[in-house]
């Protein structure tokens, strides 16, 4: 069956994710991205473009994709082969929300079905003001912030959503759209703002969900305790762990007296912090050598144990210590609120070697086998 040729709007963040492995928790403003940059860091968002449109060629017959010059969208989906309109003018190499906009407006005078996105919520938040709920959108996740809804899970997930939506009638939802405060987020406070909302296809097994926060009760906070204690029983002499943010993860060092940070990756060895806040390198430094383990807590109501908030623990990381080496704590109330876990390592290959099936510990000496998707 022929298809008409439908038009996609695409737009690339170039320095979206870029603050993730190097621990800086996003990349808004000039001083950070220059940081970013300072420390090592490799522009993300081409990457996961790429990996998107790949997907996508199959369809090169049938789908057209407008998109603006160069590092916006222009690169990748030229060396993805497809067919494509070039429109816009920009500044190489000095891309701002402004030119996000123009690409917007220039688009949807276009009439594309959709506009397709790679970056975080920032730019989501950018794109959602001049589309409001007039023509649907979609992120491929780039940044390190990822709170919005309008996100598919990685790449690959939304080029399928793109297919369903184009020619399987997938339908449409208004969905939240949210950034975080980058400043009070590095001093280890969440600050999220509700935005405004967007039109975002349905599609509930490959879309995340807005990020949900961990519970201040009663009840909450002894099932963290009692995760805690059970772990710091299983925990060996001379092992480095790497501890990943979260209340249930800093729960594990607060009964040890020791200070964790909430939203950064920290180093613990026989029970003592020994590097807080920590990035991809600084991880790699420590674990060299040695023998390391990973903990990680899921985001709630997103699922994900990698990919979100916690990049330093990057797909180098995850092979250094290896598979195996890895511990997933959950209270029951955040679990109960997930269907399955989720990964999004930035590496494919990575991502399907950590499929199937795991422990998650729930309590003391409790765990349930949870499936990863």
């Amino acid at each position: 069956m022929k298809h008409d040729c439908q038009k996609i709007g695409f737009i690339v963040n170039p320095i979206a994710g870029m603050g993730g492995r190097v621990g800086l928790k996003g990349t808004d403003g000039k001083e950070i991205l220059q940081k970013a940059r300072e420390l090592g860091a490799e522009p993300l968002a081409s990457v996961r473009a790429i990996e998107t449109l790949e997907v996508l060629r199959e369809f090169e017959d049938v789908i057209q994709i407008i998109t603006y010059p160069s590092e916006m969208g222009e690169i990748e989906v030229r060396q993805s082969k497809l067919n494509l309109i070039v429109i816009g003018n920009i500044n190489q190499g000095r891309t701002t929300a402004s030119d996000t906009k123009k690409a917007v407006e220039d688009m949807m005078k276009m009439n594309v079905k959709m506009i397709l996105f790679v970056g975080g919520d920032g730019t989501a938040k950018d794109i959602s003001e001049v589309t409001g709920t007039k023509i649907p959108i979609l992120g491929v996740p780039a940044g390190v912030k990822i709170h919005s809804a309008v996100f598919a899970i990685n790449p690959r997930a939304a080029a399928r959503i793109i297919i369903k939506f184009l020619w399987e009638g997938l339908p449409l939802r208004e969905v939240e759209i949210m950034d975080v405060d980058e400043e009070a987020f590095r001093n280890g406070q969440v600050s999220a703002r509700l935005y405004g909302y967007a039109l975002a296809p349905y599609e509930p097994s490959l879309i995340q969900g807005s990020k949900i926060g961990s519970l201040i009760i009663e009840n909450e906070v002894r099932n963290q305790v009692a995760i805690a204690i059970y772990v710091n029983e299983m925990m060996k002499s001379k092992i480095v762990y790497i501890l990943g943010p979260g209340t249930t993860t800093r729960t594990i060092t607060d009964i040890l007296d020791e200070r964790k940070t909430l939203l950064g990756v920290d180093l613990l060895v026989n029970k003592k912090i020994i590097a807080k806040d920590v990035n991809e390198n600084q991880i790699l430094e420590a674990i060299t050598g040695k023998k390391s383990w990973i903990i990680v807590t899921p985001i709630g109501g997103q699922g994900f144990i990698f990919g979100r908030g916690n990049q330093q623990i990057s797909p180098m990381v995850i092979r250094e210590v290896g598979l195996k080496n890895l511990t997933v704590i959950a209270t029951k109330h955040k679990l109960r609120g997930l269907k399955n876990l989720r990964v999004d390592t930035g590496n494919s290959a990575l991502d399907d070697k950590l499929r199937g099936y795991i422990p998650v510990i729930v309590d003391y000496r409790e765990e349930h086998v949870v499936p990863v998707k």
